[in-house]
């Protein structure tokens, strides 16, 4: 009797097992054919509107566009990247590229040079920030985008690029040939000492290599330089390499420590990634700078800092990006990048802040719910939360920019008058020591009155389409007293206001003609001596109460700024 209970356990399971590689196999069989079946929807109606649609069309542009509308249905970190667009992919990556070493904007309709690069190939041929390029290889730029023009500068390294510019101040435009050299962007635009021993290293990207970069300047700022402490700058970085960012932590914690692991729908994105190198340093106080615009690479680097206890986070909460892309290669020498994972810093938690996978009924995307934040808890016991990026220890409150000081930037009065400044001084002081003066900033109000500039704050706008809506609504009669007291409330004028936000106007001015002068490093230099984030970072970091409570588990810092 046992023999048969048995066999008769042994006949069902075996029937249960069948059963599930039935529905394994239908299951599958059925995703194929729902492929198949859509594929060739898409193609015969590609093929039908190819054929009979009133206008002629371009397949490509077409193709192109209905790629990109169903990766964005999924995020937008998964792109299809056409052989075009594959030079400029390798520079984000790389940093490197071959052309001429300057960065361009559009400048109403024409396009000028925004900021040429310290020691590459337009700065060394006499190219300014604030020239117009009326030609490029003898093909006129105007009403080009930035991107065409982008790609008449590039070109094989070691050719000439003929460009002709129009100066501001000179009559006559200037033909200036300019040897394309293979440019690689310093991923450490900065670094030096705050005072005689605080070290500051600014980190701009994530790109190949930059974890050298980093290890270089760490290394001679504490052996030659003197540093006892570091301040890590990662704001505005958006990201880039995961294995730079974890050769960075590297830099900081022992051989051996878990640093961030990958996890997603197919098992080989399944890794951990820990510390394989020897340390530099795993003692020394480090404050590490972030703001919203710090993402990906810069939050593992931030998060696994936190987790592990090795230093103190400043700032803001960061962007919360936990998705890992990959790229996988196409036919015709096209690329997709796609998320294949989700990253999780030492502590277990993920910092994605939007949930792609639940969109709304309209197709927007919510962040993660307040229900679904999971308390995760570091080296030391500290309490830390998922769900929407890296919640700095030390938290600064930074003031938004002004209206106006908004609308001076995107009309380029700010930019336009470093221009004629710059034309008309050969030099000014060093970096740390140059001021904007108050004939300076009186010569700016000047300007700006001369060139007609105008600004609608975004109360005035607001109130403007209340007022347009009241009046189609036939409101505005019965309340227009009102409405005009409020108008006459709200209203501003240029020259108060100019002087009512003085301190930010004078803040960017000496950022644009101090990078006129000295370039990048410069304005970095300038804008130290002023910087609230570096100033708080210092503040803490000088204190070895302050430092060391930030670990200890329970207690919260929350120092407003």
């Amino acid at each position: 009797m046992k023999f048969n209970r048995k066999r008769n356990i042994g006949i069902a399971l075996g029937g249960v097992l069948v059963v599930c590689l039935l529905l394994f196999s239908f299951n599958r069989d059925e995703k194929l054919f729902q492929i198949d079946k859509n594929l060739d929807i898409y193609y015969t109606l590609f093929r039908e509107l190819n054929l009979f649609y009133v206008d002629e069309i371009n397949p490509n542009d077409l193709v192109k566009t209905s790629i990109d509308e169903m990766l964005q249905s999924l995020d937008p970190y998964t792109n299809y990247i056409p052989e075009s667009d594959m030079e400029d992919f390798r520079f984000m990556t790389t940093g490197e590229y071959a052309g001429i070493g300057a960065l361009i904007s559009k400048h109403g309709d024409e396009v000028v040079i925004a900021e040429p690069y310290e020691g590459f190939p337009a700065q060394k041929s006499g190219l300014k920030a604030g020239d117009v390029l009326i030609e490029v290889s003898g093909k006129e730029t105007n009403n080009m985008s930035t991107e065409d023009v982008s790609n008449l500068l590039k070109g094989p390294a070691n050719k000439v690029v003929n460009v002709k510019v129009k100066r501001y101040g000179e009559k006559k435009p200037q033909e200036i040939d300019i040897v394309r050299e293979k440019i690689q962007i310093n991923a450490v635009p900065f670094y030096g000492m705050l005072d005689d021993k605080i070290g500051y290293i600014r980190l701009s990207n994530f790109t190949k290599d930059c974890g050298d970069e980093v290890k270089k300047a760490f290394i001679e700022l504490k052996e030659q330089k003197g540093a006892k402490s570091l301040v890590l700058d990662l704001r505005s970085n958006p990201g880039g390499l995961l294995i730079e960012a974890i050769n960075i932590v590297n830099l900081f914690v022992p051989k051996g420590e878990e640093i961030v692991s990958t996890r997603g729908k197919v098992k080989q994105w399944d890794k951990v990634y820990k510390a394989t190198e020897q340390p530099v340093d795993t003692v020394m106080p480090i404050a590490v700078l972030v703001n919203r615009g710090s993402a990906s690479a810069s939050e593992i680097v931030a998060g696994a800092i936190q987790d592990l206890d090795r230093g103190v986070i400043i700032g803001t909460r960061t962007f919360g990006k936990g998705l890992v892309q990959t790229t996988r290669e196409l036919s015709y020498n096209t690329q997709l990048k796609v998320t294949t994972a989700k990253y999780y810093i030492p502590s277990g938690r993920c910092i994605q802040a939007l949930d792609y996978s639940h969109r709304n009924e309209d197709g927007s995307v919510g962040s993660v719910p307040d229900s679904l934040i999971s308390e995760f808890t570091t080296k030391k016991g500290r309490k830390v939360y998922d769900g929407g990026g890296v919640v700095p220890d030390v938290k600064i409150d930074l003031d938004q920019l002004s209206s106006l000081s908004i609308h001076l930037v995107r009309d380029f009065m700010i930019f336009d008058f470093a221009t004629k400044y710059a034309s008309e001084h050969k030099s000014i002081p060093e970096p740390e020591e140059f001021e904007i003066t108050d004939d300076i900033f009186t010569s700016f109000k000047q300007y700006v009155n001369e060139k007609g500039f105008s600004y609608k704050s975004q109360t005035e706008e607001i109130f403007n389409e209340l007022m347009e809506t009241a009046k189609e609504e036939k409101y505005y009669s019965i309340a227009k007293g009102e409405f005009d007291q409020l108008k006459a409330k709200i209203g501003h004028e240029l020259n108060k206001d100019i002087e009512q936000f003085k301190e930010e106007i004078v803040e960017m001015l000496t950022d644009e003609i101090v990078s006129r002068f000295y370039y990048q490093k410069g304005a970095i230099r300038s804008a130290i001596k002023n910087d609230k984030g570096i100033e708080k970072a210092k503040e803490v970091i000088k204190d070895p109460v302050v430092y060391s409570s930030t670990f200890e588990p329970g207690k919260i810092i929350s120092l407003n700024y």
